[in-house]
């Protein structure tokens, strides 16, 4: 069955939009921020950019408050509606707001944001990490009863790399984004607002949660940040996705994958799964950044840099927060993550931390009390 609403098609399992114009605000300075921003500036939307650093701010708006985007087509420039550092003003009425920023940023940023939202708004967020919910929580907390839906996907929804304080150049672009909302009962009309940003490419995949359990970022990373301890340590620069991911690597990956789907599987949470063998396969399902991303993104040279083993995001938010929660989930559904378990413990010794103790669980988000029914119904129909 197919059904068009206002411009938009919803049928099988994927949400295609028409050409339709809204207002955006991406929030970060980072590089997901800028493909956000300029990407989305490109294909006709209104897009204000909000950066939290006002020096930054000020410096972006005087030197013209555009982003230079560099993709396989060539060179673009896309003039910002608004770079800004007062949030409310990025905010006020936009349909869709997106944070691509790191999950370890999203706690801060929410607080923020709680008091500023209004009926009909779409919070966004690619990936993460069950971050939906702290944004709606935040929105609860600040007393905050306005009817606004919070979303998650899998990926961000580009390969990206910043060149320069203005300039972006992206290698790849999502073709296929499972996207799970807070609370599920609002999923449609959500889910609708996304897919104007990213038509054809939006897949609904249930509750909030389960497209906390889509995120690649926790699987293909942590193996690849750990791994390679020893080169990044060593060399000045390094590409883990080029030098690092040889076959052992990816094995282990596989095996690591095949637990997050295990506690998919134990939710109930049917597929598609999104196996991350399929990213590195040349034939079969494609998702994330359809055939040959993989190449892509060794190709374009931006990955081969200086990393600082301890600092790295792949460390603080891949293995901290996104692991610390896949066996934080596990242990609700009695799935054994012994790989899991394990690059925690790596992750922990090498930052002097317990990451399960830093990290992102269903105990720290205020959810340990709850059990997989109780959970489930909060999932779907939000905050009493």
């Amino acid at each position: 069955m197919v059904e068009n609403r206002g411009g938009l098609t919803i049928g099988q399992n994927r949400i295609v939009a028409s050409a339709v114009h809204m207002k955006i605000a991406v929030l970060g300075g980072g590089n997901g921020s800028f493909a956000a921003a300029g990407d989305l500036t490109l294909a006709g939307h209104e897009v204000r950019l909000w950066r939290r650093d006002e020096q930054a701010a000020a410096a972006h708006r005087s030197a013209g408050g555009s982003v230079a985007v560099k993709d396989y087509a060539g060179d673009n420039e896309a003039r910002l509606a608004v770079v800004t550092s007062d949030l409310a003003a990025a905010a006020a009425g936009v349909e869709l707001i997106l944070c691509p920023t790191p999950a370890f940023a999203q706690p801060a940023i929410a607080a923020k944001l709680a008091p500023l939202l209004s009926d009909g708004q779409v919070v966004f967020l690619p990936p993460g990490s069950f971050g939906s919910f702290i944004f709606a929580q935040a929105a609860r907390d600040a007393g905050n009863r306005a009817s606004v839906s919070f979303a998650e996907t899998g990926t961000l929804p580009w390969l990206a790399r910043k060149h320069g304080p203005h300039a972006v150049r992206i290698s790849g672009r999502g073709k296929r984004l499972p996207t799970g909302v807070f609370p599920q009962s609002r999923a449609a009309d959500a889910l609708r607002v996304i897919a104007v940003a990213f038509p054809d490419a939006i897949e609904p995949c249930g509750d909030a949660l389960s497209g906390a359990l889509m995120n690649a970022g926790p699987i293909i990373h942590p193996p690849l940040i750990l791994m390679n301890a020893g080169p990044i340590e060593h060399f000045d620069r390094w590409d883990i996705h080029k030098e690092g991911t040889q076959p052992s690597v990816r094995r282990v990956t596989d095996r690591l994958d095949a637990e997050r789907i295990a506690v998919r599987e134990a939710l109930g949470y049917g597929p598609p799964h999104f196996p991350l063998a399929d990213h590195y396969a040349r034939e079969g399902d494609e998702w994330m950044y359809g055939r040959g991303s993989h190449e892509k993104l060794t190709d374009s040279g931006d990955w081969h840099e200086h990393l600082v083993l301890t600092e790295h995001r792949y460390m603080l938010e891949d293995t901290r927060i996104g692991l610390s929660l896949l066996v934080s989930v596990a242990a609700l559904v009695g799935v054994d993550t012994p790989l899991a378990r394990g690059f925690l413990a790596l992750g922990s010794a090498i930052c002097g931390e317990d990451f399960l103790r830093s990290g992102r669980t269903l105990a720290s988000l205020g959810l340990g009390g709850l059990d997989r029914s109780a959970l489930q119904a909060l999932l779907r129909d939000g905050f009493a």
